[in-house]
């Protein structure tokens, strides 16, 4: 069953003019990029979307990250896109990630893991909505 999910290449990532390296690896494992916008994210933007976090204590530092340079937000669309985005990202440690992954091949560390992916399909729609209207995906 096609569906969506949704993907922001993180700014250790753009900062490094990986989007590209990204994108083919996304493309590779079989996902379309049907939407994709480089943007800054606000303080609030990043305070919003993290806010199943904000209890925790690396929540100002995520929050900080989030905001330092551009990232790239993007839907993605396949079959069985959440599950196959999550593993093409590859395990959140880079250190522990398969190789082949996105985290294997350009995240520095586990705070600066390059790309984030929604974890379910519920969450693949409201982290969608918070950075996309309709008219701007194109499947």
């Amino acid at each position: 069953m096609t569906e969506r999910t949704f993907s922001i290449i993180k700014p250790d990532a753009t900062e490094r003019n990986l989007t590209g390296q990204v994108n083919a690896l996304i493309e590779g494992a079989g996902l379309r990029i049907v939407a994709q916008k480089r943007i800054k994210m606000s303080r609030a933007q990043a305070e919003e979307f993290y806010g199943v976090h904000k209890e925790r204590p690396f929540f100002g530092e995520l929050v900080e990250f989030m905001t330092r340079s551009p990232v790239v937000v993007q839907v993605l669309e396949a079959d069985n896109a959440v599950a196959r985005y999550r593993e093409v990202m590859g395990a959140t440690n880079p250190e522990q990630a398969a190789e082949g992954t996105i985290r294997k091949a350009v995240a520095k560390s586990v705070g600066e893991n390059s790309v984030h992916g929604s974890d379910s399909q519920d969450n693949a729609k409201i982290e969608i909505a918070q950075f996309f209207t309709d008219d701007e995906i194109v499947g």
